[in-house]
């Protein structure tokens, strides 16, 4: 399958989703996997159809900075335990738009470029609203039944490595780079699947290795 069809099947099995509140999607996979990306895409398809989509993203669910670094710049365990707000994910977002919710919501708590608390104003969601989420470690055993579809994007965390030098050439060098994904991101990612089996958890695996062309993996929950 090209990459087009790969969205439009997505996006398809999303519409598929019959629950009687907002679909939660989790696009959930390592850092420059392509999980952004491929949510972006998928959001684009989804209004294009008619539906209303949220899209929201992990990385405005941080701690403040000194709390995701109290274990070091480089710990592994200090990215997998400390750097999100899982309590204020569920309880803005999820929850409000999950079995029971009221379907008012704030999609953000923080402000990653002032390092500070953000509040963004209160919105309400239509019933047959899509909330579009990507992220890090969504499908760990705090989140995991939070998520109406789950899906885990997948590929070779080497091949991650060099995609994050190219996506971060213009603010960072290859060693740098390389040093914080091989000494945090990646040590992290393999503690997240030893612990959490992530692929085994989702409904729909997308295997990215070439992004041009990903293929897709349906898995029975």
């Amino acid at each position: 399958m090209d990459r087009d069809a790969v969205v439009d099947r997505l996006a398809e099995v999303v519409g598929s989703v019959a629950v009687g509140h907002p679909t939660r999607v989790a696009v959930d996979g390592a850092p420059a996997v392509g999980k952004t990306t491929l949510a972006d895409e998928v959001a684009v398809v989804l209004r294009a159809r008619g539906r209303h989509v949220i899209r929201a993203t992990v990385d405005d669910f941080l701690f403040p900075r000194a709390r995701r670094y109290a274990r070091g710049e480089f710990s592994a365990e200090g990215c997998y335990l400390d750097t999100h707000d899982h309590a204020a994910l569920k309880r803005i977002l999820l929850d409000p738009l999950g079995p029971g919710g009221d379907r008012h919501y704030r999609h953000a708590v923080y402000d990653r470029a002032a390092d500070a608390v953000a509040s963004p104003a209160v919105a309400t969601a239509p019933e047959d609203a899509v909330l579009v989420f990507d992220g890090v470690f969504l499908l760990r055993p705090e989140l995991v039944d939070h998520w109406d579809l789950r899906v885990f994007v997948s590929t070779a965390l080497e091949k991650t490595v060099d995609r994050a030098v190219v996506r971060e050439r213009a603010v960072a060098s290859r060693a740098d780079v390389e040093r914080r994904w091989r000494q945090r991101y990646l040590p992290a990612q393999q503690l997240y699947v030893d612990r959490v089996r992530p692929a085994e958890r989702a409904h729909v695996v997308v295997h990215n290795d070439d992004p041009r062309r990903p293929t897709w993996e349906s898995r029975a929950h």
